[in-house]
């Protein structure tokens, strides 16, 4: 039988609930923590594991699935705890030194970096484990398996146990209670076409559950996954339509407003959970993205 012991904690992102999560599974000698959020939400991440009778010194490892701020913030301060942490190989130097990193954050949330992120230390070296595609880590009976899942950003894992996938970003954002999706598309790395390649293979696996960070544990895997591929089809259609003239970003992120909130409008999702959305997934943030795609990637690709 697959394991149902996975807790939810709510990162109360803001003071928004449902916006960001962190999962942990308990273990002989302590817990498992499958993402760690922000330094920001660090206070709330403690009051989460008091809740469930577990402390900070009791996460033995965390594993993230990739490196940006929402998701791997705290891994430093939980790895001067004590933690383990794991990560995909090309985002582990960024957690040993995150100065690059944390420049080019500041670049794109200038005086918001402290309110939004907290403090993001580096991870000591000896705490720091990465993990190739289709590794198993056990952990005191516990098994975990990466599977390299570029498209969202090329350092990006997501993790299997038992039935159940642990999708970072690559799983897009389906807010608990709904089956409204979205797809988180920030620079610098956002690329659609990876990324439907990473759903494709997720879809062969044998999952039944599914868990973005962006929020929750759903027991609809096959239809998320097969949901977002057609999501993702969708926006590829829009880019192309709505990049042809090359737009300012501003006037990308007007009309792709507009498209999300048809989508959302169509799919019931009543307006205060809209605004959550927006926390989890910021619409100016998949404007910046759509546009390095095209100038990027796009015109080269049509050229091969």
């Amino acid at each position: 039988m697959p394991d149902q012991n996975v807790i939810t904690l709510d990162l109360n992102f803001l003071g928004v609930p449902g916006a960001i999560a962190s999962y942990i599974i308990p273990h002989n000698t302590g817990v498992v923590l499958i993402e760690c959020g922000p330094g920001s939400t660090l206070p709330a991440l403690q009051t989460g594991l008091q809740q469930n009778g577990y402390t900070v010194q009791d996460i033995t490892d965390v594993f993230l699935t990739h490196i940006h701020l929402d998701h791997a913030g705290a891994a430093g301060w939980l790895a001067q705890e004590g933690a383990r942490i794991h990560v995909h190989p090309v985002g582990a130097p960024h957690m040993l030194n995150p100065e690059k990193l944390l420049a080019s954050a500041a670049r794109i949330y200038g005086a918001q970096m402290e309110t939004l992120w907290g403090e993001f230390l580096p991870v000591p070296e000896e705490k720091m484990f990465t993990l190739e595609d289709e590794e198993v880590v056990e952990v005191n009976g516990l098994r975990l398996q990466a599977i390299d899942t570029p498209g969202h950003a090329d350092h990006h894992l997501a993790y299997l146990y038992e039935d159940l996938c642990f999708s970072g970003d690559i799983g897009g954002v389906r807010l608990a209670d709904t089956r409204h999706l979205r797809l988180p598309m920030p620079p610098p790395e956002f690329h659609p076409i990876k990324w439907q390649t990473s759903l494709k293979r997720l879809q062969k696996l044998n999952i039944t559950r599914i868990a973005p960070t962006h929020y929750g544990i759903f027991s609809d895997a096959g239809w998320h996954l097969k949901q977002l591929s057609y999501l993702l089809e969708e926006t590829q259609v829009w880019i192309k339509a709505t990049m042809a003239s090359d737009p300012p970003v501003e006037e990308i992120n007007a009309k792709l407003s507009v498209w999300l909130s048809h989508r959302a409008a169509e799919d019931g999702v009543p307006e205060d959970q809209i605004q959550a959305y927006e926390y989890a997934n910021p619409t100016w943030m998949s404007g910046y993205g759509i546009q390095r795609y095209w100038r990027k990637f796009y015109n080269a690709e049509q050229v091969k």
